[in-house]
């Protein structure tokens, strides 16, 4: 079989099966010659064959009637044929493939037989043709006649007479025309019927070439319409010599990739799909004049006559392959919807991935240059100055409008973490190890813009891409050091930052003992009242009265500090902390508030006013948590008055008989437990918490090199103070507050059992009917005692529940120390399990200092063994819960 053969049997293959892609023809009839030997190797047997065949058949009677009607016809190549299909039904990957074929040339609708092919399927006789089908057969019919009858016939018809002339007259032989004459049909007048010779097919074919490489329909090649993002396809007239219009195949999609790129061009030029896809187009188009520059050159020889189909293709090759990439690139970024960095991320793996092929990789290296000066300049404006000039929604920071004074309002630090985020889409791909620098380098120098100053990075220089990465790396990690420091050093030594800080804690922590001791003795009286008859304004003359009679007068920042009269109790403000950045926090805050009446005390809370950029560290999450730290001490401070008061007014028991006084002992030592247990918390807290996690975090700030290690240090802190304040632990905090309710309730009770004796002293005073030294009393001293009786027994009724005998008053004491006591053990409980299985270390303190004589020793570890045996029986029980 000739290599002509072969080339024609693929090509005709591949139309009938409707492949398209892939590797083309070249590939399989590279390999056919390859295997090909010159002499018949195998015998085909063709009864096992048929065997095989009959064997996978679904039909195999209809089969066997086939093949013996064709072999009663002696058809040719019928035998290898069987063998053929013999072997495809073995091979399941090719049939599931041919199966699959079948399947899409079933469903496509309208589709004509080949235009490479001759042959033509007639319908069933059952089916009526419509008048379309009935055209195309015409038209085919004739074609097949024309080109196979009329110059066959034509030039057997002039040989024959031309032969017949010559034997007659031998001396004088007929004159000859030229062949031209007979090539080029188009000169006669009658209309041009059949196909035109082969030098003029090609000729036109030139002509039509040169035409559609420059996007311009010819007559014998057409474009198809486009649909979606398809590539261009082309047809060919039928009529014209297969070995022409497969060297026209190869060409073909030279022209398909100018369409491509010529659409991608024109759509992506415009500003709407960004800078950068505008100048990746700049450079397509740039590249572009090189081609149209070597089509105007090949029309110029076509004109001369010098250009034939395989010189064409010949010239054209070279530029093949440039257009392929540009074609591909174009294909893969209007696929991918890209724009600004997911445009230079494409290109920056395409440069790579060229590596092997330097001419390619020069090409993506131009184009990607070219594309990333746009987003270049876009990255200096932001980490040189800290502005962003994205007019298109490209670069890989996004800016979102927030105004910075209500940091003070919001409880998140969304000012920080959400007025320039990253877009991760947005990142070319050769920035993402330093996009967190990037950003933060931005934010830091916009800060210090914010706060008036502008500033300029003094290592600016232009930022040019490059494969060697580590050039604008290095840029970017100076503006970054750069921004780092100024930002900090504006903070820390302008802005006084630490000393704000130490403010804070003056207040907040209660640093400054004596102003809290003028403060509670100013607003004693006040904070009893219910919140809502509280006045602020007398608060805030109170709170500035404290500050200027104690040390605290010596704080220049003392002016910052107000009042905050919250509208939650001290709980569910911890839920509001606790709840941020997590799907309860809108619930929280939108929740109203607490429906028990407050009092001041419960409602009382420092504020402090902080200006940007301080307000960047010192922001309404951190002074949240802040107001928690003091709530919480506070109370503790409130609760540690009411004891002691408490022990200022039992000094009155010492005039009583002796019997009420040893059952007024259990009530002295109860709250002698209670003073001890409420001033060894609080100096736990203050001393063994604040104290040293706050030296903790000064340390830290002298050694921060940027505003987020600040954060970060100055977050850990009050993290780690309300941890281990316990204020993070639900359990822990509800047993706290069940204690400190347990010793208000007990002062309250001490409170009314001592103003009763006071009444009841002063009911029999008056009811002693006695005169004076001097004699019985007068008329008017009379009078004033019946009126001081009177208004004793009208305060005595209506405090009558007050009174009690004293024997339900031991037994309201002992119920008093059982619940303190219980409490205590619970919570002491809870801490040594906390202190073990969770590591925390400092809680165990406490126990230290509350059971510092082994006074609840034995209880706790009679509870521990409790829960030891518990949970033994407990896995005894369910022995398949500690699996996993």
């Amino acid at each position: 079989m000739s290599e002509f053969r072969i080339h024609h049997d693929v090509n005709e293959l591949l139309s009938l099966l409707h492949v398209r892609g892939g590797d083309g023809a070249e590939v399989y009839i590279d390999l056919l010659q390859k295997n090909r030997t010159p002499y018949v190797t195998t015998t085909v047997s063709a009864h096992s064959a048929k065997v095989k065949i009959v064997e996978y058949s679904k039909t195999p009677e209809d089969f066997l009637r086939k093949y013996d009607e064709l072999k009663s016809k002696n058809v040719r190549n019928l035998d290898p044929l069987v063998y053929l299909l013999s072997k495809l039904s073995e091979d399941k990957e090719t049939l599931q493939c041919l199966q699959q074929n079948a399947k899409e040339r079933s469903e496509a609708t309208g589709n004509v037989t080949s235009s490479t092919s001759t042959t033509f399927a007639i319908p069933p006789t059952s089916t009526k043709m419509s008048m379309q089908e009935l055209e195309e057969l015409r038209k085919k019919l004739g074609n097949v006649t024309a080109s196979s009858n009329v110059p066959q016939s034509a030039e057997v018809t002039r040989k024959m007479l031309r032969d017949r002339h010559n034997k007659k007259n031998p001396t004088q032989p007929n004159p000859v025309f030229p062949n031209w004459v007979y090539d080029r049909p188009a000169l006669i007048g009658d209309f041009i019927t059949g196909t035109m010779p082969l030098p003029a097919q090609e000729q036109a074919l030139v002509d039509d070439l040169l035409f559609v490489l420059i996007g311009v329909d010819g007559r014998d090649i057409t474009a198809q319409p486009v649909l979606g993002r398809q590539n261009r396809s082309f047809i060919i007239d039928p009529s014209l010599d297969m070995s022409i219009k497969e060297l026209v195949n190869r060409i073909l999609p030279v022209a398909s990739y100018y369409s491509t790129i010529t659409r991608f061009t024109e759509e992506k030029s415009s500003f709407e799909y960004g800078q950068v896809n505008h100048a990746l187009t700049a450079a397509m188009r740039t590249l572009m004049k090189e081609y149209l520059i070597l089509v105007t050159q090949l029309e110029h020889l076509h004109r001369q006559g010098m250009l034939s189909l395989q010189k064409l293709w010949f010239y054209i090759q070279p530029t093949m392959r440039t257009m392929e990439i540009l074609a591909s690139i174009a294909s893969s970024v209007d696929k991918g919807d890209c724009m600004g960095g997911s445009t230079l991320s494409l290109l920056h793996d395409r440069t790579f991935n060229y590596t092997g092929d330097s001419q390619a990789q020069e090409l993506c290296l131009y184009l990607t240059k070219a594309a990333s000066v746009p987003y270049f300049e876009i990255l200096e404006k932001w980490i040189y100055r800290g502005i962003i000039k994205d007019p298109y929604s490209e670069f890989m920071v996004e800016e979102h409008e927030l105004q910075k004074e209500k940091i003070q309002e919001d409880y998140n630090d969304k000012y920080w973490d959400q007025r320039y985020t990253i877009v991760q889409h947005r990142i070319p791909s050769f920035l993402q190890k330093m996009a967190d620098k990037i950003l933060s380098t931005g934010k830091y120098l916009n800060v210090v813009r914010e706060c008036g100053r502008d500033v300029t990075c003094p290592d600016a220089k232009e930022i040019l891409y490059t494969l060697k990465e580590r050039a604008y790396v290095e840029q970017i990690e100076k503006s970054y050091y750069y921004a780092s420091k100024v930002l900090l050093d504006f903070l820390m030594e302008e802005k006084e930052l630490v000393a704000r800080l130490r403010s804070i804690k003056h207040y907040f922590l209660m640093d400054k003992g004596d102003f809290f001791v003028h403060f509670m003795d100013l607003t004693e009286e006040e904070l009893k009242k219910p919140v809502d008859d509280i006045v602020p304004p007398r608060l805030e003359a109170l709170l500035e009265l404290a500050l200027r009679m104690s040390t605290a007068n010596t704080d220049p920042f003392k002016d910052d500090l107000k009042i905050d009269l919250m509208p939650h109790d001290v709980i569910t403000q911890l839920l509001r902390v606790l709840a941020i950045e997590t799907k309860q926090e809108k619930a929280i805050i939108n929740a109203d508030p607490t429906e028990v009446a407050l009092s001041g005390l419960e409602a009382f809370s420092f504020d402090y006013i902080v200006k940007w950029p301080l307000s960047l560290i010192i922001n309404r999450k951190a002074l949240t948590r802040y107001q928690m730290l003091f709530r919480h001490i506070f109370y503790c401070k409130h609760v540690e008055r009411l004891l002691c008061n408490v022990w200022i007014s039992n000094k009155t028991a010492k005039q009583y008989a002796l019997h009420r006084a040893k059952w007024f002992a259990a009530a002295f030592a109860l709250r002698q437990r209670m003073l001890n247990f409420v001033q060894n918390i609080q100096y736990y807290m203050m001393f063994e918490v604040m104290e040293p996690t706050w030296h903790i975090m000064e340390n830290n700030l002298k050694s921060a090199s940027n505003i987020d290690d600040v954060l970060c240090h100055h977050t850990s802190f009050l993290d780690n103070c309300l941890k281990d304040c316990m204020l993070t632990n639900p359990e822990l905090l509800k047993i706290f507050s069940k204690l400190m309710s347990v010793c208000v309730m007990f002062t309250n009770c001490m409170q009314r059992f001592t103003q009763s004796m006071k009444l009841d002293r002063e009911m029999n005073r008056l009811t002693l009917e006695h005169g004076t030294m001097e004699g019985p009393p007068t008329q008017s001293e009379r009078t004033v005692e019946q009126e001081k009786k009177r208004l004793t027994s009208k305060f005595l009724a209506e405090h009558m529940d007050a009174l009690q005998s004293d024997s339900c008053f031991e037994a309201t004491i002992s119920k008093f120390d059982s619940n303190f006591s219980t409490l205590l053990l619970d919570l002491l409980d809870k801490l040594s399990v906390y202190s073990t299985n969770d590591c925390e270390h400092s809680m165990i303190n406490i126990i230290y200092r509350l059971d510092f004589n082994g006074f609840y020793t034995e209880r706790l570890e009679r509870m521990a063994i409790e829960r030891s045996q518990k949970a033994a029986a407990y896995m005894r029980v369910h022995p398949c819960s500690c699996v996993g």
